[in-house]
């Protein structure tokens, strides 16, 4: 077994914890980890996203907010 330790949570976060176990004999380790690696993944994802849309709006490629508002008849 792995080294392990206690920490202080509130009980809001310790029902929020509950409700996302996938089933009922999970562990809290195992949904934290859950979330850890969901966040990586998606930061990674999402630099990835922004870079791209950089590059997009560098060519010029992108609508103003007036455009978007006439095409839709706002």
């Amino acid at each position: 077994m792995s080294e392990t330790t206690t920490i202080q949570i509130t009980y809001g976060l310790k029902k929020i914890l509950d409700d996302m176990k996938l089933f009922y004999r999970e562990t809290y380790n195992d949904v934290i980890e859950m979330l850890v690696e969901d966040s990586r993944e998606l930061n990674e994802e999402t630099k990835k996203e922004i870079e791209l849309a950089r590059a997009e709006i560098k060519k010029g490629h992108f609508k103003t907010h007036e455009q978007v508002k006439i095409e839709l008849g706002l």
